[in-house]
């Protein structure tokens, strides 16, 4: 009996693998890559995970103590995208499941997972113009905008951390046009809700308006390199991109604009101000070598949060500066040298101290991004004095 069993597994075994079909999509192209037999809609779909492992080192005034390791699944995440009806009309849906990515219940939420990263429309309804809607990274910093399976390093900059104001609910108004010869111009225009992304429980404060400009005098990128990072398609001929983005979010309840805490005031109302983030940055590429280049600035019209009885609450709006340049060089080999120099300026309202980070990285890519293996250490001082080594181990799989 048993051995009937046995041999009807295997012969189910063998039809299944027989009956599996053959596609001529390949690693890193999407895991399904579909078009209806009549041209009205296309999906692809391509997971993928990021994991590393941590060491950090703090210094205790006298040496750096015993290292704390931690080893975790820092992304997971499913991209469906595609065009719906018309080539004209793209959509994309990425959903998030590791903890990082679903984090930030509260009461605006329903208290539920973020699961939703970006669920937007594009459409391209006249020459070189895009409306998009819905949820998805707004117009700001370039770091911020790269994907973080395309980043350089293993994850982004302290400026980025601190400064960076990253998805949101609304419409972008996109248009390019060429000055002449290679010179490319593009205009990035967004009005948001202002929160932050999955908030589902009405539009706390004002909304939130954005502008980005960006001028690319040689020319674009092969397969988009102004917003990857590494050379890896080894650019013939120098490309640069220079950008600059103004960002208002009137009535801001968060001490980070779209990201931070919410400001409660003592009866349960949120406190507001106008919070205003400017970013000038550049993307160069050349034959291997790549720089990017970004500062910050974040102003509040009114930091210090103040509740009822006009006292403060303890909550401020992180205020203050910041610059983050980063180089690196690509071998023929596929290897990569990365350094990295962070300076973050608080002003003085905030009571944080000025921060400088220091990061050297090694890269081995195998499939460009869609699959490589990284490593980074990070020296961090606060106020010139020594704080922490972290040690970054970590490899990308993407679909």
């Amino acid at each position: 009996m048993k051995l009937k069993i046995t041999f009807a597994l295997l012969i189910s075994a063998f039809l299944s693998v027989q009956a599996q079909e053959i596609s001529d999509t390949s690693f890193g192209k999407g895991m399904i890559n579909f078009v209806a037999k009549d041209s009205s809609f296309s999906v692809a779909f391509a997971p993928r995970f990021q994991v590393r492992s941590i060491s950090s080192w703090d210094y205790n005034g006298n040496n750096y103590g015993s290292p704390e390791h931690n080893f975790i699944v820092r992304r997971a995440r499913l991209k469906f995208d595609g065009f719906a009806y018309s080539p004209k009309l793209k959509y994309k849906i990425e959903l998030g499941l590791s903890n990082r990515d679903i984090s930030g219940a509260n009461q605006f939420n329903r208290n539920t997972p973020r699961y939703i990263l970006d669920a937007v429309i594009m459409w391209n309804f006249a020459k070189n113009f895009e409306l998009w809607a819905g949820q998805t990274k707004l117009p700001g910093n370039v770091e911020r905008v790269i994907s973080s399976a395309n980043l350089q390093l293993i994850d982004r900059s302290l400026l980025n951390s601190r400064f960076n104001i990253d998805r949101d609910l609304g419409i972008q108004l996109r248009h390019k046009s060429n000055l002449g010869g290679n010179f490319l111009m593009r205009e990035k225009l967004a009005i948001s809700q202002g929160e932050g992304r999955n908030v589902s429980e009405g539009n706390e404060g004002g909304l939130q308006y954005t502008a980005r400009l960006e001028l690319l005098p040689f020319g674009t990128f092969q397969s988009k390199g102004d917003y990857t990072g590494s050379d890896l398609k080894r650019e013939a001929k120098p490309k640069l991109m220079l950008g600059v983005t103004y960002d208002l979010n009137q009535d801001a309840v968060k001490e980070r604009s779209v990201l931070g805490d919410y400001m409660f005031k003592s009866d349960g109302s949120l406190y507001e101000t106008d919070i205003t983030t400017i970013f000038v940055d550049a993307m160069f590429k050349y034959n291997g070598f790549s720089f990017m280049g970004e500062y910050a600035k974040r102003t509040a019209d009114n930091p210090i949060a103040i509740d009822t009885d006009g006292s403060p609450t303890g909550d401020i709006v992180l205020t203050g500066n910041a610059l983050n340049l980063q180089a690196g060089y690509l071998f023929k080999s596929d290897y990569e040298l990365v350094g990295r120099f962070t300076t973050l300026e608080y002003e003085t309202v905030t009571s944080a101290l000025p921060t400088k980070q220091y990061t050297f990285g090694v890269n081995k890519f195998i499939v460009g991004h869609k699959l490589k293996v990284q490593s980074d250490i990070n020296y961090t001082t606060v106020d010139g004095n020594k704080d922490n080594i972290t040690f970054e181990l970590g490899f990308e799989v993407h679909f």
